[in-house]
């Protein structure tokens, strides 16, 4: 049984080496391609080879070693010297790396081994990132049982987001899965000019945010589907969130079209390009809808547009997985958000943050929330 498995506690020392911030420089001396789809929190693309290099001298590899070698070192020992006087000329000899590559291997050595001739103190990841990404899964299986939630659930446009950003204002635990994913978790939901990280990498952040947090006090979270994007919720972060204490946010329809106004402002630009992304709807909606949607998208009343949107697809889709995914949940509290804006959700988190402790996973039942709280459906 791994370290992680047997103990439900995370460190990079089960990987033999010490915290990752506690290292002057984290060097991931693979190619480019390989550290864009993953890299350890904070490492700084050194590569001994780039991807031309790589491809080279593995092509080289099969038919002829000794060559690929002497090619590839060559290339080494030029990328690495050029790295010397700009970057690694800065640090002291009191400083200590950090370096890795795929497996720990000849990459890894060829700067480990050249730093401790200039007088650093390096350490290797044994293993390399191989050995560090098999961590990661252990860990997102082991670390998410060990917190508390609070989960914000409620219709698109009712704030979600933003009272999450006025909780971690008050100080509170916040875990922003949007923000990690870079994607507001919808069919409309990609951040324009904005890439979603790899999988692995967005599994990379996710741990390195649940790292930070004190498991004694509860995590604020919106409620996601499965998937956000393209990618996917783990396993276990995403049950646990199912089995956590639920507060239904709403708020008046004019408050939660003018957020869309602010928040989606390319859409408010280009409604007819909002609705061509929706397109994929018509088995859900029909095409009635669909054409009405179109009628208001032309005549440019994005309003209107963006209220039947709601009213007609998200509003019945929110229902719909709040009976499917919530059933566990106890007890649901309804919390109605007068307005959206920086002060009102600034005094909604305030009275959010007084909550009473909870009680396997729900609200103690003498603990209404105040502001136009009631039941919520089931």
């Amino acid at each position: 049984m791994s370290p992680v498995a047997s103990t439900g506690m995370v460190s990079p020392e089960q990987i033999g080496v010490s915290e990752f911030a506690d290292y002057s420089l984290v060097i991931d001396a693979r190619s480019p391609r390989e550290y864009a789809e993953d890299h350890l929190p904070g490492a700084v693309n050194l590569p001994v080879v780039d991807d031309a290099q790589y491809a080279e001298v593995g092509t080289r590899h099969k038919s002829d070693k000794h060559g690929a070698y002497l090619i590839g070192v060559e290339y080494s020992l030029r990328n690495i010297a050029d790295q010397i006087k700009p970057l690694i000329s800065r640090y002291s000899e009191a400083d200590r790396f950090l370096v890795y590559c795929f497996r720990g291997g000849k990459r890894s050595r060829l700067w480990a081994d050249n730093l401790r001739t200039i007088g650093f103190q390096v350490d290797v990841l044994a293993g390399g990132w191989k050995r560090y990404r098999q961590w990661v899964r252990e860990s997102l299986g082991a670390l998410p049982p060990r917190f508390t939630y609070r989960v914000l659930a409620g219709p698109t446009g009712c704030g979600k987001t933003r009272l999450l950003s006025a909780l971690a204002a008050q100080g509170e635990q916040v875990l922003d899965l949007e923000a990690l994913a870079a994607h507001r978790g919808s069919l409309l939901g990609d951040l324009p000019g904005v890439p979603q990280p790899t999988q692995k990498f967005f599994d990379s952040l996710l741990l390195q945010e649940l790292r930070r947090f004190d498991a004694s006090r509860p995590i604020w979270i919106e409620a996601e589907s499965k998937k956000i994007g393209n990618l996917q919720l783990p396993e276990s972060p995403f049950d646990c969130m199912h089995r956590s204490e639920v507060i239904h946010l709403d708020a008046p329809m004019p408050e939660r079209v003018k957020l869309w106004r602010e928040d989606y402002p390319h859409f408010a630009d280009d409604p007819v390009g909002m609705v061509q992304k929706l397109m994929p709807l018509k088995p859900l909606v029909g095409g009635q809808l669909l054409s009405a949607w179109q009628g208001l998208a032309e005549q440019g009343a994005t309003d209107a547009l963006f209220e039947s949107v709601m009213q007609g697809h998200y509003d019945p889709c929110y229902l719909r997985s709040t009976r499917s995914n919530y059933r566990r949940t106890e007890v649901h509290r309804r919390f109605v958000l007068q307005g959206l804006g920086p002060q009102a959700l600034a005094e909604a988190a305030r009275e959010l943050g007084t909550l009473a402790p909870t009680v396997e996973g729900s609200l103690e039942s003498g603990s209404p929330i105040h502001r136009g709280a009631r039941d919520a459906p089931p």
